[in-house]
């Protein structure tokens, strides 16, 4: 049934639009500290921080100052954050080996953000990109990624940074199968409480450019992606990924990137009506930031409107850069 809507001008829509206070009244969407995970990249080093060009007013953190990070997210009401490892190219092998060493940097982060702040939630990145001398979210065979062989070692990462005391594990990867693989493991392993925070939808982009810079990955990658994430054109295809990895254990899922997926996202919420993220992406958010330090647009607003809109087409949260400035603003 079509909604139906007075003549002018007994219906003057303006009329709640008149103030602010009436504006808040009325309001549909509304965003808060707590929608926000925050993305951190972990270095090697001692109380330093390298800024990433890039992505202007981001930085890789040391350890120390990724555990100084999950405080400052507990005080601003920003209830997670996510850690991506840098790893120069000089560290990375064909095995992938340090992927699921207890001790690598992602692994000694979240023990120290979970120190420091227990009520922080903290949220893992699962793919082999950030160890793999190919760049690749899998291992290369003769020019191809292999899925199977891929798995095997997700599941060793997952493991292990369960181990370590991630809240939420974020399987990145696309590879088919991965999600079920992961879940059980995590069952007999006595991990049933770590939630699987799936890239379940996880296209293709042109928009993860500056976070490739970020984990050091730009000079590695060879080849490209689009034999496991999706094309940028399919949007059928999301809701079949979507079911599958319900099916196999997701506990939530991620449409990535945010703001040209919104459409996904809607579609999504409204078949299945679970918890949904989105991840306003490193490209999403150079783009913005580098507008507003043109002069082109006003950083506070066009950033706050971009995250409302996410909340509008139904996500339950964001992954995104902004997420300390942001919650600052909206009173955290």
């Amino acid at each position: 049934m079509k909604p139906t809507v007075a003549p002018f001008p007994t219906a003057r829509l303006r009329r709640l639009r008149r103030t602010p206070a009436l504006r808040a009244l009325v309001r549909e969407t509304t965003l808060a500290p707590s929608d926000f995970i925050w993305p951190l990249f972990v270095t090697d080093g001692v109380d330093a921080e390298e800024p990433i060009p890039s992505m202007p007013g981001v930085s890789r953190l040391t350890v120390d100052r990724v555990a100084r990070a999950a405080k400052q997210a507990e005080a601003l009401g920003i209830p997670a954050i996510c850690i991506f490892p840098y790893t120069p190219q000089s560290a990375r092998t064909a095995d992938c080996a340090m992927a699921w060493d207890p001790d690598n940097i992602a692994n000694r982060a979240i023990r120290a953000a979970k120190e420091a702040a227990p009520g922080v939630a903290v949220m893992t990145d699962i793919a082999l990109d950030p160890y793999n001398i190919d760049g690749q979210d899998g291992f290369v065979e003769d020019g191809h990624i292999v899925n199977d062989r891929t798995v095997e070692a997700l599941v060793k990462m997952a493991l292990v940074q369960a181990e370590c005391g991630a809240d939420m594990l974020g399987p990145s990867d696309m590879m088919d199968g991965r999600i079920g693989a992961i879940r059980a493991a995590l069952e007999e392993a006595g991990h049933q409480d770590v939630a699987i925070l799936s890239y379940t939808a996880k296209y293709a982009s042109a928009f993860y450019g500056p976070f490739r810079d970020a984990v050091g990955a730009s000079g590695a990658l060879k080849g490209d992606k689009t034999t496991y994430q999706m094309d940028p054109g399919n949007s059928d295809e999301a809701l079949r990924l979507v079911q599958r990895d319900l099916a196999e254990g997701a506990d939530m899922i991620m449409v990535k990137p945010g703001m040209a997926y919104l459409d996904i996202c809607r579609r999504v919420k409204d078949a299945f009506g679970v918890p949904l993220f989105a991840y306003q992406v490193s490209g999403e958010y150079a783009m913005l930031t580098a507008a507003a330090q043109n002069g082109w647009l006003d950083r506070e607003k066009v950033m706050l409107e971009s995250l409302t809109a996410f909340k509008r087409a139904g996500c339950d949260g964001i992954l995104t850069y902004f997420a300390p400035e942001a919650a600052e603003l909206l009173g955290g």
